[in-house]
């Protein structure tokens, strides 16, 4: 009988022992993000959520929409989130005011601008000069948009305080609306705004501001130092599935990623976002790898120092953590 037992005994310790592995494995690791806002121009994120990039390493990602730069900055710095997605010049900003526990920049999703000049009327042979004596409504002070939409400007010898009226006092959300009312005869707009207003004959599409300001680290993904010593591991697996689905967005065309990603924006038609998605392909938006390279954090502190918001140049090696991506793009 002792016999009997014993040898149950080793099975039922044996079936345990595998069972737990087993169990572990199923069990995965969450990571709290907040992203600056809810944009196609995201569009890897939402494919490395649906293809399950971030699952397959152990990650359950818990996405929150924060609207805006300074609301996902606090919701990092607070302990809200994790990691945030955001524009890079954020974390000068956070540096300028002498934070214990920088906030570093580890992973690139988006490398140029995402906004695009809309004109009022159809212009067939658009060059930048038209907008001298123009109304033209820009995006709001200090904002990335802004300062790279005044740099383009200055890029094409217009003076934004002489040339033109700049109209900066409307919030983001009532920028669109305010076009639509009849305010400007130019505006800024993210898509998928401006296509939308170009299919309805609202506005015309004549320039893109992401071509003319070159590559820069326009949305990426930070975290407090203390995360990412901490959960060095995470960040790793991390910024490994957004680089299988960097690889996946340049890998298919439009409509098979606007398939993928349609959950996260229910409210645009397929065809709208089909041309959003390969508007920004054509113009290489989409960051290839997440990698964030100096030639690209100098030329984001060009543009911040032109438009005089840059509060004191910083090193690429100070506020940039290239490890990560680094590894994830071998």
């Amino acid at each position: 009988m002792l016999k009997k037992w014993c040898k149950a005994g080793v099975i039922c310790l044996l079936l345990c022992m595998l069972i737990i592995p087993l169990g572990a494995c199923g069990k995965k690791d969450t990571v709290r993000v907040a992203e600056v806002t809810r944009s196609l121009f995201y569009t890897p994120q939402y494919v490395a959520i649906e293809k399950g990039f971030f699952e397959d390493e152990g990650l359950k990602i818990d996405l929150k929409t924060t609207a805006g730069g300074d609301k996902t900055m606090t919701a990092l710095l607070s302990d809200g989130a994790d990691i945030a997605l955001v524009g890079s010049e954020t974390s000068i900003y956070v540096q300028s005011q002498g934070s214990k526990d920088p906030v570093i920049n580890f992973a690139q999703l988006t490398q140029t601008d995402g906004t695009f000049l809309v004109s009022r009327e159809k212009i067939d042979n658009f060059n930048w000069e038209m907008l001298k004596g123009s109304t033209f409504l820009g995006q709001r002070k200090g904002g990335m948009p802004q300062m790279a939409g005044e740099y383009v400007l200055k890029k094409h010898d217009i003076d934004p305080k002489t040339d033109l009226t700049l109209i900066q006092n409307i919030d983001f959300a009532n920028i669109a609306t305010a076009f639509a009312s009849g305010t400007g005869d130019f505006v800024q707009l993210f898509e998928p705004t401006a296509s939308v207003f170009e299919k309805e004959g609202k506005g015309h599409i004549v320039a893109s501001f992401g071509t003319e300001s070159g590559h820069l680290p326009y949305t990426v993904y930070m975290a407090k130092t203390s995360y990412l010593k901490k959960d060095k591991e995470t960040v790793a697996k991390f910024t490994r599935a957004l680089q299988k689905a960097q690889k996946w967005v340049q890998d298919h065309d439009a409509a098979e990623i606007a398939k993928v990603i349609q959950p996260y924006f229910e409210d645009i038609n397929v065809e709208t976002m089909e041309t959003v998605i390969n508007r920004y392909k054509e113009q290489g938006s989409f960051a290839t790898d997440p990698i964030l390279d100096e030639e690209e954090w100098n030329n984001l502190q060009d543009i911040m120092d032109e438009a005089g918001e840059l509060p004191a140049r910083v090193s690429h090696d100070k506020l940039v953590n290239t490890d990560f991506a680094e590894k994830a793009a071998k």
